[in-house]
């Protein structure tokens, strides 16, 4: 199928982008990577009157590591920053999942800040922004505002962005010295989007046990479901018990998961507290790697 006809614009600086969003009002959509945007048209599902394609737009494909996290422009391929060694070191949870998104061909031109603005509830990297508790940059002709990754999914495929507004970029945290991740997920094949999936933070103590845990979780609600499992994982050590059962119940009873074609609620409801013990497991483990001075497996 081939989407319905449409206005092209193609922006040379971020000024321009505004304007021209303003100037279209509710009847543009940004173009960045197209790999979820350009599907969606071509069945219909969406049919703006114009598109504007940011591809051409200087600085937005940079990827700033700093002290406090990672900075990730709006043009910035999803397999650019997989391959980031410094953002990695920074973050390792980006390229755990990541690795996940889609196949090579799509993360070579699909983008992350897109995929955040695109908002599926069922996207890796929209769990990741949620549960390190990061921010979307968003600028219209009116300014720049800063929106909590908690105030900026509102549904399926809904943000809080206006539809002038443009994302520019996406900050990830740094988890701390003393943190660990791990992202996990099942899809019926890979590169599916996954039946469930989660991203886990867990951050020791000075004496090695868990101070806190947090996780979010992909499809099984309307947005990335983000549960702290504090209460039930603190002063565990790592080794010992932190996926205990209390940590699973706590997170089973905070999801939404509806059946489908691909599985029952019930189904995803028991799955995402199997991929909940994987991800407290293996975050538990990068977590005293990283506060006895190793590497992060």
């Amino acid at each position: 199928m081939k989407p319905p006809a449409f206005r092209y614009h193609a922006p040379r600086t971020v000024g321009e982008a505004l304007d021209t969003l303003a100037e279209v009002g509710g009847d543009g959509k940004v173009l960045a990577g197209g790999q979820s945007l350009i599907p969606v048209m071509n069945m219909r599902l969406a049919s703006p009157g114009h598109l504007v394609d940011i591809g051409g737009v200087e600085g937005l494909d940079e990827v700033v590591v700093t002290a406090d996290g990672v900075r990730v422009g709006a043009m910035v391929r999803h397999r650019t920053l997989e391959r980031h060694e410094e953002a990695h070191r920074r973050n390792p949870l980006l390229r755990q999942a990541l690795s996940h998104v889609a196949h090579p061909v799509i993360r070579n031109r699909g983008t992350t800040v897109g995929s955040i603005a695109h908002a599926d509830p069922a996207g890796e990297m929209p769990a990741v922004l949620a549960v390190l508790g990061g921010h979307v940059t968003v600028a219209s002709v009116r300014g720049t505002r800063d929106v909590d990754a908690a105030d900026f999914f509102q549904g399926p495929l809904q943000s809080s962005a206006a539809p002038d507004e443009l994302v520019t970029g996406v900050s990830f945290p740094h988890p701390g010295a003393r943190g660990g991740t791990a992202f996990e997920e099942l899809a019926r094949r890979h590169g599916d989007y996954a039946i469930a999936g989660v991203a886990v933070v867990v951050i020791l103590d000075e004496d090695g046990r868990t101070a806190s845990a947090r996780a979010a979780f992909t499809g099984v609600g309307d947005v990335p479901i983000v549960v702290d499992l504090t209460d039930a994982c603190v002063g565990a050590v790592p080794d010992d018990g932190i996926g205990s059962p209390d940590a699973v119940e706590l997170a089973r009873g905070a999801i939404a998961p509806e059946s489908d074609i691909h599985a029952t609620a019930a189904y995803r409801r028991h799955l995402a507290g199997v991929l909940l013990g994987r991800g407290l497991a293996a975050a538990g483990r990068r977590a005293v790697a990283g506060a006895e001075g190793g590497t992060r497996p």
